[in-house]
């Protein structure tokens, strides 16, 4: 028996009818990836993938708190503590060619993105070609907070938001509902959470387009809509001060909280964030922006704004990081471009091919 065939393991994998199923379970971490579970569902597809007798997949998340709070930071603070984050390096290799193989598998790839999904969860779901949520989906990308920058493919899906919605959530780490979801490509469709079951089940018998329309309402209202002509105005700045400012300035008291809360995060990572979206935007590929997100990724874990992040808001749970530098105006515009360097001997390469298997 594999570790993937017992109730133990970290992730759970189930086939009926044409389904094979995948469920990440660590449901007193709300899911949180592990390098294991990313092995674990890569191998996974990579069965798959040439298996006739699996037409669909389908990933959910055990508990009821959600599918997956993103990737397990409490281990990378105590691998850059303890090893200067090699370990971490080598998980995120992994995952963002996970990210990547979601995004090009050539059968349905349906995520259930119901509850709590951020961070790596977003990896695992949003470049899925059939993206579910649900009343209680709350969505994000909350890594400026952690002293990071959005991974896994995050910048490209926010670049790609209507307007300026993705710096929004970026900078902010806001978490969105279904309809916001939607409004901002992350998701697809929306099922009420008392079907899911139905759902799922359904899909071992039946076209995944006729599952959908069958099961798929009009998602609920977001917010955000009603806050696009600020959000697009102030967010469109050159700077991360820039928004700041006009954020203050515009006069609305949504616009003046979303200001409160980014000079909250890193300053840093907020910098580091802003120029990743908009470099983002002009890659043309998911592999370019994940080689990028690695170049980020591993230049991040260099500095020190990472350990204090997740130190503050997980290990001692004081919420009172102390960031260094500790304003905008600190960080040099040598420090952003540090993170975009290539990394000699040590890139990705996603863009490039598929490059050698892992081992």
């Amino acid at each position: 028996m594999s570790i993937a065939d017992s109730d133990e393991a970290p992730v759970l994998l189930r086939h009926y009818g044409r389904v094979g199923h995948i469920v990440l379970n660590r449901p007193r971490a709300i899911n949180a990836l592990n390098h294991a579970m990313v092995r674990l569902m890569d191998d996974a597809l990579a069965g798959w993938e040439g298996d006739d007798a699996v037409g669909v997949v389908v990933v959910t998340g055990a508990g009821e708190r959600g599918l997956c709070a993103g990737g397990d930071i409490r281990s990378i603070h105590d691998d850059i503590r303890a090893g200067g984050g090699a370990a971490s390096l080598a998980f995120w290799r992994d995952e963002y060619r996970l990210n990547a193989r979601i995004a090009r598998f050539p059968k349905p790839y349906v995520a259930v993105m119901d509850g709590i999904v951020m961070g790596g969860g977003v990896g695992v779901s949003a470049h899925g070609s059939v993206r579910i949520v649900t009343e209680r989906s709350r969505i994000a990308m909350p890594e400026t907070g952690i002293g990071f920058v959005p991974d896994v493919g995050g910048t490209y899906l926010l670049s790609r938001a209507p307007g300026e919605l993705g710096t929004h959530l970026a900078l902010t780490g806001s978490a969105v509902g279904a309809g916001d979801a939607v409004l901002c490509g992350l998701a697809d469709h929306y099922v009420p959470s008392e079907l899911l079951a139905e759902f799922t089940e359904a899909l071992g018998g039946a076209d995944v387009s006729e599952v959908v329309a069958e099961y798929a309402t009009a998602a609920p209202e977001g917010e955000l809509a009603a806050h696009r002509a600020w959000i697009d105005a102030c967010y469109a700045a050159d700077s991360v001060e820039e928004i700041v400012e006009q954020l203050f300035a515009s006069g609305d008291h949504a616009a003046k909280e979303a200001a409160e809360t980014i000079l909250s995060k890193s300053p840093t990572s907020l910098k580091v964030t802003l120029a990743a979206l908009r470099r983002a935007r002009a890659l043309a590929s998911l592999e370019q922006v994940l080689d990028q997100e690695y170049r980020v990724s591993a230049t991040a874990l260099t500095a020190p704004d990472m350990v204090e992040g997740i130190r503050a808001q997980v290990v001692d749970k004081t919420r009172d990081p102390h960031w260094s530098p500790a304003e905008l105006s600190q960080v040099s515009d040598a420090e952003v471009a540090r993170h975009f360097a290539p990394r000699v001997g040590d890139e990705l390469g996603l863009a490039a091919g598929p490059g050698p298997r892992r081992t």
